[in-house]
This record gives structure tokens, C-alpha cells and sequence, in this order.
């Protein structure tokens, strides 16, 4: 090999190895929910500080502290503590070891927590009743209410837990019938606040998320007894209740009685609870509108465009785009049959189908009233006679086909309604009007 092959070789050497070495790989950069590596002993140091937050909380009755504390369904998939469980899977004997006295309580709770953070919620749900549990007889055994606050905290997350384990099953196709049990936990509850003593304070806000499960599973009977303890038992002074669990109870009590087809009921606790629902609480109104617009409605009260408008009730309106208003305006019962139609999925859900379905017979007594005022310009002496023929034919140029005898049967109902004053000529099929106030007003009567 000559001098100049061999240094051309050398130097086609030395450039091969010196590209070897620009593209060799570097050492992969860490994934960002890796580039913190948390150590065996910070995740012991942080899962001992979480269980002594709980004692600490605890012995000096610190019920807000608590309260915070036992917050599982709230927290975000990562934080301090889900990272150091997921790293220190030893931390039930951890927790047993250290406080063994109240070993039944925090195991649970730390094991609830760890399932939640993994999306677990099924396995969330039963753990946190476990913890729940041994924290209700605890609470059982503490004389003073200062735990209520963190007893509230338990309940409202017991039935958060369900409601996300319930989908949970239901989605991998088992058994959602973990909101029941939630359910039946809360019962327990209940009993232990409805007792002679400052605890009692503490039932209402309970007997509301009974009222939230009862409602969602669609047990609605399941009410009853819960509300009997509280208007019936010399226990409660339902004013001396916080006023937010008030606002509560009567909201859920009125839509019960608006199921049950009581009106007036309905209307006095539907407005109790719009009239001391927190202003600020936009959301809240609407709610509750839902279902007091509808109820004023059946009593023949109209609501102003204005409300319907703020809190966007525009499927119940005044306008053609809001249509159930108008329809009782005009005495179109076309525009209420097409309201129906349209939006009747989002009412059968809300409970008020039934309830606007009724407007029909008002929305008949306003037509028969526009026609009698369209017969009195014409003919002013005949006016409180109104021929079936007539009401046929204006219902069909709202493109509702009725014969004669549909119509009578609808005028007779409309007299032992009250909404129409007068008798009914069969043999002339003839509806006379009587001449003094012929269409009562229903004055918060419902029909």
C-alpha cells in the first residue's frame, strides 16, 4: 500500500468514525410526567404527612381542616399524594402501623384516593365507604357538631364516587348499583344528625343528597319518608336550617309536587326557593325557573319576555321562537302542540311535559274568547252565541282537523273547568256564553 493510499484511507477512516460519533443517538429525554423521579423516601415523607394532617385535624376538632382533607373525587388525576402512593404501594401497613386506632378509617381513605387517581372508580367508591363508615361511627361517638362540615364533605362525596362508578359499570356492562347503595349509606347518616342536639343542623344538607340520588334513579318515592322526619318530627325547626339547604330542599319538594300534580303546593315552595336562592347564582335561577315558569303557566300566570330571555327559557317563550307563551297568548293550540313536539325530550326529562301538555284547555279558552270578540264587533247582540261550526273551522285553519262532536265534548270540559261560564245548547250545537265574565280568570287556580 503506497504513502498516499494509506493517508487517504486514514483519513476516510477518521471521517467514518468521527460521523459514527455525530450520529450516534443521545440518551432520550424523560417524558415531562417522568422528569420528576420521586423517590421511595419522599413518597414515605408525603404519605406521612397526609395521615398526620388527618390526626392533627382530628384531635384538635378542626372540622374545615378535615373536610379538605377527605375530598376525593375533587382532586385531579396527579397530585402530591396520588404520586406518592403510586409510588409507595406499601402505605396501607404505613397507615395501619402508625395511628392503628384509626387504621379502619385512613387505609380506606388512602386506598380510595390511590383508585381515583388511576381512574379506578368502582373500586373508589367501595373503598371510600369503607372509610366512610368508620368515620360515621366516629362521629357517632363525638358529642360536640364539629365534625358537621366534614360529615357534609363525606356525604356529598359518597354519592360523587357513585355516580362515577355507576358509569364506570355501565360502560364495561355490569351492575351500575353503586348511587343505591350510596343511598342506603346516607340513611344511616340521616339517622345518626336526626337526633335531639346541635348535630341536627346537619340533616337538611344530608336529606338533599338523598334527594339528589333519589331523583337520579328515578326512586322519587323513596322521598317521603325523609321528608316526613323533617316537617313532621319536633326535632327540626326548619328555620333554624342554613339557608342554602333550604333553597335545596324546597327546589327538590317542589318538583315532587309538581309530579304530583299539586300546582298551588308546588308554586309556594318553587318561589320560596327562587326567592332566597343566591342572586349571583345564575345557574341556580334557571333551575328552578324550569320548572316555577311551567307551574305559574298551569295557574294562569304568564311570565314577562324579559325573564324568559335572561335565563334562557326560550323553548317556553313568548315569541314564535319561543313558542308555549305565545301559543297560550293567541289561543294557537298548533304553536303548543309544534313546542311539544319540538322540545319534548328536554321536557320529559325536566318532569313539565305533563304539566304544558295541560295548557291545552286554556289555550282552547282562548280561541273560543277570540272568536266571541270577533262576534261582538259583528254582530254585538249574538255574541255570547258561538255555533260549534265555527270553532271547527277556525281549529282548521290551524290545521287541527275536529268534528263537531270532539269540539262539544272540549266546550263541556272547558265549563266544568270553570274556564268557560255558560251552558251548552245540544240539539243547536250552540255554546251560550253567559253574559257577565263568560271567561274567569284563573287567579292562581290551577285548571
Amino acid at each position: 500500500m503506497t504513502r498516499e493510499v494509506l493517508l487517504v484511507w486514514q483519513s476516510s477512516k477518521s471521517r467514518i468514525g468521527r460521523r459514527r460519533r455525530t450520529l450516534k443517538p443521545e440518551t432520550p429525554t424523560p417524558p415531562p410526567e417522568m422528569a420528576a423521579y420521586l423517590s421511595m423516601g419522599e413518597a414515605h415523607r408525603r404519605i406521612g404527612d397526609y395521615l398526620s394532617r388527618v390526626v392533627n385535624a382530628i384531635s384538635s376538632s378542626d372540622g374545615a381542616a378535615l373536610a379538605s382533607l377527605v375530598a376525593v373525587s375533587s382532586a385531579p388525576g396527579s397530585t402530591p399524594l396520588s404520586d406518592a402512593l403510586a409510588t409507595f404501594p406499601d402505605f396501607p401497613r404505613l397507615a395501619g402501623d402508625r395511628y392503628p386506632h384509626l387504621a379502619d378509617f385512613l387505609v380506606p381513605l388512602l386506598r380510595s384516593i390511590h383508585s381515583h387517581s388511576l381512574q379506578r372508580f368502582a373500586d373508589a367508591y367501595s373503598s371510600f365507604e369503607k372509610a366512610a363508615s368508620a368515620f360515621l361511627q366516629e362521629f357517632r361517638n363525638w358529642e360536640t357538631p364539629w365534625a358537621l362540615e366534614a360529615m357534609h364533605t363525606v356525604a356529598l362525596e359518597i354519592r360523587l364516587l357513585a355516580e362515577k362508578a355507576d358509569r364506570e359499570l355501565a360502560m364495561t356492562g355490569k351492575n351500575p348499583d353503586k348511587l343505591q347503595a350510596a343511598g342506603s349509606f346516607l340513611m344511616k347518616v340521616f339517622g345518626a344528625l336526626a337526633v335531639k342536639g346541635p348535630k341536627r343542623i346537619g340533616a337538611l344538607y344530608v336529606t338533599c343528597q338523598l334527594f339528589k340520588i333519589y331523583f337520579r334513579l328515578g326512586t322519587v318515592n323513596l322521598c317521603r319518608s325523609v321528608i316526613r322526619s323533617i316537617e313532621t318530627a319536633r326535632n327540626f325547626d326548619f328555620e333554624d336550617f342554613p339557608v342554602k339547604d333550604k333553597v335545596t330542599y324546597m327546589y327538590y319538594t317542589g318538583r315532587l309536587e309538581v309530579f304530583n300534580e299539586n300546582f298551588l303546593v308546588a308554586d309556594q315552595k318553587l318561589t320560596y326557593a327562587l326567592m332566597h336562592c343566591n342572586p349571583q347564582s345564575e345557574s341556580n335561577l334557571r333551575r328552578i325557573l324550569k320548572f316555577l315558569v311551567p307551574v305559574k303557566l298551569s295557574i294562569g300566570v304568564l311570565p314577562k319576555r324579559t325573564l324568559l330571555e335572561r335565563y334562557n327559557l326560550l323553548e317556553i317563550g313568548s315569541n314564535p321562537n319561543m313558542p308555549v307563551v305565545t301559543s297560550l297568548r293567541r289561543g294557537d293550540l298548533r304553536l303548543l302542540r309544534q313546542a311539544l313536539d319540538r322540545h319534548e325530550d328536554q321536557f320529559l326529562k325536566s318532569g313539565v311535559y305533563l304539566v304544558l301538555e295541560k295548557l291545552e284547555l286554556q289555550v282552547y279558552q282562548r280561541l273560543v274568547k277570540k272568536i266571541h270578540i270577533i262576534q261582538r264587533q259583528k254582530e254585538p247582540a249574538k255574541a255570547h252565541q258561538i255555533k260549534l261550526d265555527v270553532v271547527v273551522k277556525a281549529l282548521k285553519w290551524l290545521e287541527i282537523d275536529m268534528d263537531v262532536d270532539e269540539v262539544e265534548c272540549i266546550m263541556a270540559c272547558l265549563i266544568y273547568k270553570n274556564l268557560i261560564k255558560g251552558y251548552f245548547a245540544h240539539k243547536s250545537k250552540v255554546l251560550v256564553l253567559s253574559k257577565q265574565d263568560p271567561f274567569p280568570k284563573l287567579n292562581g287556580k290551577p285548571v
